[in-house]
């Protein structure tokens, strides 16, 4: 396995270290097992030595007891070594993937990166704990019966001799080939796991359009690929045990043939047969088990290369080592700024963009769709970088910010809105862990979540299903403005963040901004002309471009994009009365 996913087994070396040591003193304990039974019935039995036969009896006893003593320890260490490596690589690659930017995430499906943190960490887990026991113990076993075997009966041991590399090879080989067919798996269960997650989080959508039978047939699709691959794996891995067998078999004969010749002739005894059969066993035992740990490591290789592309992807944005951790304000300018979500050379999404908002300022963004509305305010909080120009924000360059300190001061409510199961309390307090109640309920009042969330019948306390789907769109846009609220900042941005609610309680949030939070820099993208219309500035985005800023009388005469826009939504709208 790759070695800078050794680096993760930090605290837990002890037993790592420990688990090959009992090991070793359980195998000590298996090999003088046999030869202790050859005494028994070459000595004992054959003199018809009675205390001679307990003496020695009493003596195996102990040993299997010690061998069953440090088999226990030994799968007890590697157990928890074995767990608190997989623990502390679900830490790590968990820790990663929030320092990740959104251009960091792109890269890696959430499917993937789910696959990555269970059913990779546990491959990589078993064969971690697998390894540090049977590969501390073959070795050991393989040589220490070996060394028996020649001390008995020299024919015999090289009958082992020629068996071990042959039988070796093969089992190899077999891994080899299934090997493969397991890395080919591992991509089609981020397919899998997709498409799991897209039917579930679009489980309402699916039932509309009554498209179960569809999503099954897909999900069984990509069901059958994973069967078949791993088939075809297991068929080839399955040829481990007929050849191990067939060979065991093969061997015993052999040993049983040239063994009996010897105690006919007088120059072997029964017991030592009765040993060397076992030592030939334990040795071919330990090869199967070789074969067995060959084949887990090789899907855990794999396993272990998709880890590593996580642990060692470098996030996008670091803070600098001077970084600032004050904003001081809440102005905001975009000087010449393009932006690419391919980088250097990419299309632009946005293209010579030159703006410049004062502090407190409440700014309109409209436009159609694929205009770059999204792809503007993103910039500012660096959820993404700009890719030529400067985005300032206090007159500051946003690279020179601390990332945390920044985001803290650039609140943002997102277009997709996003509740986690808690209480509501629980949810509001992602904007500040230490606020208040009061506090709480204040930025619901200026929300407008007060009423609706009092409404409920344990109030704040009422419980948020995951997703947030036991509340409306418009309550879920509420109770994310709010919780954008409570961090205090210097600049809100509200990324058609009010699209669900009525125009009545739109108005109502506009006029709690004004009001309550008039120092706050406040940048709304809406669809609605409505909700804009009495911003300070409203900028007309077209293509990637700014067509027009003005407020929205100077906009009705000079911008024909806006004036199309407006006149659609009030003129249609007093039609429709």
């Amino acid at each position: 396995m790759n070695r800078k996913l050794f680096q993760s087994i930090r605290e837990f070396k002890k037993e790592s270290i420990l688990a090959p040591i009992f090991v070793i003193l359980e195998v000590l304990m298996e090999v003088l097992i046999p030869l202790q039974m050859a005494k028994i019935i070459d000595v004992g039995i054959q003199n018809g030595d009675l205390a001679y036969i307990v003496k020695m009896g009493l003596i195996l006893v102990i040993m299997a007891m010690l061998a069953l003593y440090f088999g226990v320890k030994a799968g007890k260490m590697a157990a928890q070594a074995g767990a608190g490596y997989a623990k502390n690589l679900r830490h790590d690659i968990f820790y990663k993937v929030q320092q990740f930017s959104f251009k960091n995430i792109d890269r890696f499906s959430t499917s993937s990166l789910v696959t990555r943190l269970t059913t990779d960490i546990t491959n990589v887990q078993m064969a971690y704990m697998m390894s540090i026991r049977l590969l501390a113990r073959a070795p050991i076993m393989i040589v220490l019966s070996l060394v028996m075997t020649m001390t008995i009966n020299m024919p015999i041991a090289l009958i082992l001799l020629v068996t071990i590399p042959v039988l070796g090879g093969v089992l190899i080989l077999i891994a080899k080939k299934a090997h493969p067919h397991f890395i080919q798996v591992f991509d089609e269960y981020d397919i899998l796991n997709n498409t799991v997650q897209e039917n579930v989080n679009a489980a309402r959508v699916v039932k509309a359009y009554v498209r179960e039978d569809h999503e099954i047939k897909k999900f069984h699709g990509i069901s059958k690929i994973v069967y078949e691959l791993f088939t075809k794996a297991e068929k080839i891995v399955a040829w481990n045990s007929p050849v191990m067998q067939f060979t065991m078999y093969g061997v015993v004969l052999l040993m049983v043939m040239i063994g009996g010749r010897s105690i006919v002739l007088q120059t072997m005894e029964t017991g030592e047969l009765t040993s060397v059969i076992i030592y030939a066993i334990q040795i071919l035992s330990s090869l199967m088990m070789v074969s067995f740990v060959f084949v887990m490591i090789m899907i855990a290789e794999a396993s272990s290369d998709r880890i590593k592309e996580v642990l060692e992807e470098e996030p996008e944005m670091q803070d600098v080592p001077d970084a600032i951790h004050e904003v001081p304000n809440g102005d905001i300018d975009f000087d010449h700024v393009s932006f690419s979500y391919a980088g250097e050379g990419g299309n632009l999404a946005l293209k010579d963009v030159d703006l410049h908002i004062r502090s407190g300022q409440t700014i309109g963004i409209i436009g159609g769709t694929g205009s770059a509305k999204s792809t503007l305010v993103q910039l500012i909080p660096r959820l993404y970088d700009v890719t030529s120009g400067c985005v300032r924000v206090g007159g500051i360059d946003v690279r020179k910010y601390g990332l945390e300190a920044l985001r803290d001061q650039v609140s943002m409510v997102l277009q997709k809105n996003v509740l986690f199961s808690g209480t509501i309390y629980e949810n509001i307090r992602w904007g500040d862990r230490d606020a208040s109640d009061e506090e709480v309920r204040r930025v619901c009042r200026l929300a407008q979540a007060d009423g609706f969330v009092q409404d409920f019948p344990h109030g704040y306390d009422t419980m948020i299903v995951q997703g947030g789907n036991n509340v409306s769109g418009g309550q879920k846009q509420r109770l994310c403005i709010a919780r954008a609220l409570l961090k205090k900042p210097k600049v809100l941005i509200l990324d058609d963040s009010t699209s669900a609610v009525d125009t009545k309680t739109d108005a109502l949030i506009r006029k709690a901004f004004r009001e309550e939070i008039p120092d706050t820099t406040k940048i709304i993208i809406a669809q609605r002309v409505s909700s804009i219309e009495d911003a300070d500035q409203i900028i007309v985005l077209d293509d990637g471009r700014i067509n027009g800023i003005g407020t929205s009388e100077e906009l009705l005469k000079t911008n024909t994009i806006y004036r199309e826009v407006y006149e659609s939504q009030v003129k249609g709208g007093e039609n429709n009365e």
